[in-house]
C-alpha cells in the first residue's frame, strides 16, 4: 500500500477524526463512529480518494518535525 498522506495532513486527520468522536460521544450517538475514518487513513498513511485523485502529500524531504524545528 502506497503512503500518500503527509505529515501534517496526518496530523489534520488525527484532529479532525477526535473532534468527531468526541462530538459523537458528547450528543450519545453512533455516528461518532465516522471518526474512525480519518483516524484509520492518519495511522495506515494511505488514502483511497487521493488514490483516486491521484493526489499525494506526502513529501518525504520535510517532516513534521523538521517543519516544527524551524
Amino acid at each position: 500500500m502506497k503512503q500518500n498522506i503527509g505529515s501534517l495532513d496526518r496530523l489534520i486527520r488525527m484532529l479532525v477524526g477526535l473532534i468527531i468522536i468526541g462530538a459523537g460521544s458528547f450528543h450519545e450517538s453512533w455516528w461518532g463512529a465516522i471518526g474512525l475514518i480519518p483516524i484509520t487513513t492518519a495511522l495506515l498513511r494511505s488514502c483511497f480518494f487521493y488514490r483516486i485523485l491521484k493526489t499525494d502529500t506526502n513529501d518525504k524531504s520535510e517532516d513534521l518535525l523538521h517543519m516544527l524545528s524551524k
